[in-house]
């Protein structure tokens, strides 16, 4: 019996411009089609930090360049990010299967993704967007009106807030689409944020932590496996020092104390445990897994990879 699979792709793993992401792409799709292979229906998501920040300091840019470029809401961005992104997977992915004689159809569903106006990442911006600037670069684009951050010791990058996630518009088309046989990409870059007012959905200017929504995702389309793809094929405590500890296997009790201990660098890391844990906790019996592209296949198999649950 197919399993459902739920895959985040980071948005760092994508290049740094469209020539980069393509060539990444290409890389990446093999993968994914191991898995399609496997007889596995696959969801895919996506991270967006760095396209999503280029495009928005770009067409803030153009705003105020001679062209006079009319300003570009940060909803509009992510959905911009999205289509672009879900376009070179889709093609890659397609390309890969045709190679491969499989006949399967892949689509981009631009996702948008509820979220609570009054969260308290509104009042506190914290998700890395863009690209890493010196600190120099980062106080000029300061005096502009950007949130800046130091970012795990790489730089510094805009932050904007991150809301949690609590529904996914359009999962019923979701669901259609991946139980008839198809690929699906979705809730790109972490999903649109909207927010729910008495005349509709309305966009907010946020970015939502991919791996959240991800697992918001595979909770909704009650998948067999979340697997949270990073640089790394294991998570590790101590990361870094002598005594630096890869670990198997971690309860959701385990990443709690080891959260408390402050063992997991937020803004690349933590995030992931922490959305791997909120899916393990979303039903008895769900697991996830933390591992590289790469081992995507073996870790589902047990051979390698951190599962949390």
């Amino acid at each position: 019996m197919s399993k459902i699979i739920v895959l985040a792709l980071g948005g760092n793993a994508l290049g740094n411009n469209s020539e980069e992401q393509k060539e990444a792409v290409k890389h990446t799709s093999k993968s994914i089609v191991d898995l399609i292979e496997g007889g596995n229906k696959v969801i895919i998501s996506h991270g967006n930090g760095p396209q999503v920040g280029m495009i928005n300091l770009a067409m803030d840019a153009a705003s105020k360049s001679e062209a006079g470029t009319p300003e570009m809401p940060f909803p509009e961005c992510g959905a911009m990010s999205q289509g672009y992104i879900g376009y070179h997977l889709q093609n890659a992915i397609q390309n890969e299967l045709k190679k491969r004689g499989l006949k399967k159809s892949v689509a981009t569903v631009v996702t948008q993704v509820v979220v609570d106006k009054n969260d308290p990442a509104f009042q506190n911006p914290t998700k890395p967007v863009g690209s890493f600037y010196t600190k120099e670069e980062a106080d000029m684009m300061t005096a502009e009106g950007f949130t800046f951050k130091e970012d795990a010791g790489r730089g510094y990058r805009r932050v904007v807030p991150s809301p949690k996630p609590i529904d996914i518009v359009e999962i019923e088309f979701i669901k259609s689409l991946i139980n008839t046989g198809n690929i699906v990409i979705a809730a790109g870059g972490g999903g649109i944020p909207v927010v729910e007012e008495c005349d509709g959905l309305t966009g907010i200017p946020a970015v939502i932590d991919k791996d959240f929504t991800t697992a918001k995702l595979a909770e909704l389309v009650d998948a067999d496996s979340l697997i949270i793809l990073t640089a790394v094929e294991k998570v590790a405590v101590r990361f870094g020092k002598p005594d630096q500890l890869w670990l198997s296997e971690l309860t959701v009790e385990d990443a709690e104390r080891y959260i408390a201990g402050k063992e997991f660098a937020e803004g690349s890391m933590l995030p992931k445990v922490r959305a791997a844990m909120s899916f393990a906790l979303s039903k008895t019996g769900r697991r996830a897994l933390i591992t590289s592209l790469e081992k995507a296949a073996d870790g589902l198999a047990g051979k390698t990879g951190t599962w949390i649950g």
